[in-house]
Order: C-alpha cells, then sequence, then structure tokens
C-alpha cells in the first residue's frame, strides 16, 4: 500500500474516469487549473500536483502556457500515487519555502548519499496548506555538488519543482525513486511547523540518476489525521 493524499486522489479519478468515460476524449484540452479549482472545491496547489502525476503516469501530457492535453489511458497504468516524485516535482508556491540552509548532514541523510556523517549538504525545507492548513512538510537535502549553480540554496520558490530546475540547469535525469514509508513521531521542526506533536506519516525517499547515483534525499511528512494509506490496482 502506498499514501495519497485523499483530496490529491479525488482530483486524479475524477479525471480519469472522464477520460475512460469518454468525456474527455485523447487530445481535447482538458479545464484550466482554474477551471478545476472551482468546479472540484479544491486548492491550486491539489489540482496542480494532481495534474503533474497523471502526466507523469501517461494520462494527460502538459504543454507549458497553453494547458493540459488528454492522451487516454497508458497501456500499463500505474494507478498508484507516489509521493516521493510527487513531491520533486511540485512547484512551489510564494510562501511554502520555509527554511534554506547549508548543515551537516543527519546521519540517515549521509548514509543514504553515502558520504560522512556531517559533511555539509544544502537543505530545503517546504510547506504545504490546504484549506489555510498545514497538509505536509517537505524536507530535501542535496550534496554540495548537485546544489552548485542551481537556485537550490536561494530562498525563492521554484515556480516549476525540484525535479525540471535540475533538469534544466544542470541537465540531470531522474531514473528511479526509491521510497519508504512509516508512521513516527514528527522531529521538532515538523512539530514548530504543525503545531502539534502528534504522529505522522513520513515518507522518505532517495532519487537516483541512470548511473544509480543519489541526486538528493527527501522527506515527507503529513499529519496522519488528515492523510490516509490508499492503493489501486487491477484484478485479473
Amino acid at each position: 500500500m502506498e499514501f495519497a493524499p485523499p483530496k490529491y486522489a479525488q482530483v486524479m479519478a475524477t479525471i480519469q474516469q472522464r477520460i475512460e468515460a469518454g468525456e474527455y476524449a485523447p487530445g481535447d484540452m482538458l479545464p484550466s487549473e482554474t477551471q478545476l479549482v472551482r468546479e472540484l472545491g479544491v486548492g491550486r496547489t491539489t489540482v496542480v500536483r494532481a495534474l503533474q502525476t497523471l502526466a507523469m503516469q501517461g494520462w494527460i501530457e502538459r504543454e507549458h502556457g497553453r494547458g493540459s492535453f488528454v492522451k487516454g489511458r497508458p497501456d500499463s497504468s500505474a494507478d498508484r500515487v507516489r509521493p516521493g516524485l510527487a513531491a520533486a516535482e511540485q512547484a512551489e508556491a510564494t510562501d511554502s519555502v520555509v527554511a534554506v540552509e547549508r548543515v551537516p548532514a543527519p546521519r540517515h541523510v549521509a548514509r543514504l548519499l553515502g558520504m560522512d556523517e556531517r559533511t555539509p549538504v544544502i537543505m530545503r525545507r517546504r510547506v504545504a496548506r490546504q484549506g489555510g492548513v498545514l497538509a505536509a512538510v517537505d524536507t530535501f537535502w542535496f550534496p554540495l555538488e548537485i546544489a552548485l549553480g542551481t537556485d537550490l540554496d536561494k530562498p525563492e520558490p521554484l515556480p516549476r519543482g525540484i525535479r525540471h530546475h535540475l533538469q534544466a540547469v544542470k541537465h540531470l535525469r531522474f531514473d528511479h525513486v526509491t521510497e519508504r514509508l512509516t508512521a513516527r513521531k514528527p522531529t521538532k521542526e515538523e512539530t514548530d511547523l504543525f503545531g502539534s506533536s502528534n504522529p505522522v506519516l513520513g515518507v522518505l525517499a532517495t532519487v537516483h540518476d541512470p548511473a544509480g547515483t543519489v541526486l538528493m534525499v527527501m522527506s515527507v511528512a503529513l499529519p496522519g489525521d488528515l492523510h490516509e494509506l490508499e492503493d489501486v490496482y487491477q484484478v485479473s
């Protein structure tokens, strides 16, 4: 089973159902993000993440400056929402980035990056809100050589997300992501941001390039009372 935020999954399911029913035919332009926000009664961040994941899965194609176009049901549909990749592709809002620092790598991060503990890394932390409620805290750690020459060490938001930024600036390609999902206590920083010490669903992920090198480590913390586990799969 894998994590899927309920509103995020609901938007994806609605669009998928309309594509399969023929309401949105291949080649059609989807309603704009603003139209979907109004129709579905969700936040723009939720709509954007849903569209990004549908594009990743092959349901739609997004063209910068034009909109999203229907491709149809993928031949091999990946219906599972992958929170690590979704976080890496998420566009950052103006007030979403809460901390950008050069810090010693924590032990678990250093181990995943294959470096000595306390080796300097760039840490980037941001938050996501739904309906004015803090719904997620995403923390990313980058080796200095990966962050060099990018805007990852700057507090300004990345309008097209971390994955696109690394591809555009450093020509780095994501090949696969390894994720581990656990229920855990929030860290001190997460507790301060959430304003609560209630358990969270934690996703710890590593992003690898085609050679297997770890490009970054990310932690996604989701309040346990706002999120749930969900998996969708075909039965043959």
